[in-house]
This record gives structure tokens, C-alpha cells and sequence, in this order.
């Protein structure tokens, strides 16, 4: 697959390209239906739960000490378990309904939700893997958390 890419890398980023439209086309879509669902359960608007949404996961840069930061209402380790809660909520309603499109496009995007972080860490991997070949210098191996990695040394009497 690399080999192919490499033969051909303006069909490589016409394909690149195409995926990354049709992902945030998936993705804009499903915020439209998340908006529409919220605004049902809320009984408002689109308008006024758009507006919700936006006051609630909106950040702004701030700038405290010298340090450019960005501040928000929702910490950072509540975000995307709020996000992955809310389209899970939209996904069991559109099943509920029977609307299985509606339901396909959240199913896709909460599945990407969850499956970014992965899929980051190992795309990061493999550049970074394939990057060491030629500069000549090894990565970092990492080492499983889970193990306990100690020196023992005999004392001499």
C-alpha cells in the first residue's frame, strides 16, 4: 500500500483529500442531527440549542502570566465523555424511532469519537518510525505501564 502511494502520490492525495471531505461532511452532518435532537428534548429550537451547545463547549484563548492559554466552561477530561454521551443518547433515539440513516451517521461518528485517540497514537507511531530510518536515530521504545522495571544488585560482604 505504501509502494502504491509512493508510485502515485497525486492519486494518493486526491484520495486523502476525498476522505478528509467526506469525514467532515459526516461529521457536520451529525452535529445538524445532534442540534435537532437536543432542541426536541429541550422543547426550543434549532437555534437556541445550537446556542447551548456552543456556550458549552466553547473555548477562548486567554492570556494569564505571560502564558497563552485556552480557557472553557467543561474541563478537558469531562469533553468527550459529554460529547460521546450526547451522541449515544442520539443514536438510542434515532433507533428508537427506526430512523436507521440518521442513526448510521451518529453510529459513525461516535465510533470515531472513540476510536480517535487510538488511531492518532498509532498514525503518530508509525511517522515517527518511519521518520527515525533515515535521520539514523532509534525512537523511544516505550515500556509497558503495567510492568515494573527495577536494577538489583548483589551486595558484596
Amino acid at each position: 500500500m505504501i509502494n502504491a502511494a509512493i508510485r502515485t502520490p497525486k492519486l494518493t492525495l486526491a484520495v486523502a483529500l476525498l476522505l478528509l471531505a467526506a469525514l467532515a461532511g459526516t461529521m457536520t452532518y451529525t452535529g445538524f442531527l445532534v442540534v435537532g435532537v437536543l432542541a426536541a428534548y429541550l422543547g426550543t429550537g434549532r437555534f437556541l440549542a445550537g446556542l447551548l451547545l456552543a456556550v458549552v463547549f466553547a473555548r477562548f484563548p486567554w492570556i494569564s502570566k505571560g502564558k497563552l492559554r485556552i480557557v472553557g466552561l467543561l474541563p478537558k477530561p469531562v469533553r468527550r465523555p459529554l460529547i460521546a454521551g450526547i451522541l449515544a443518547l442520539c443514536l438510542l433515539n434515532f433507533v428508537w424511532l427506526g430512523d436507521s440513516v440518521s442513526a448510521i451517521f451518529t453510529g459513525f461518528t461516535l465510533a470515531f469519537l472513540l476510536g480517535y485517540p487510538w488511531l492518532r497514537r498509532v498514525m503518530y507511531d508509525r511517522i515517527v518510525a518511519s521518520v527515525s530510518r533515515f535521520t539514523g536515530r532509534q525512537p523511544v521504545n516505550k515500556t509497558d505501564d503495567m510492568v515494573i522495571d527495577g536494577e538489583f544488585r548483589e551486595k558484596k560482604d
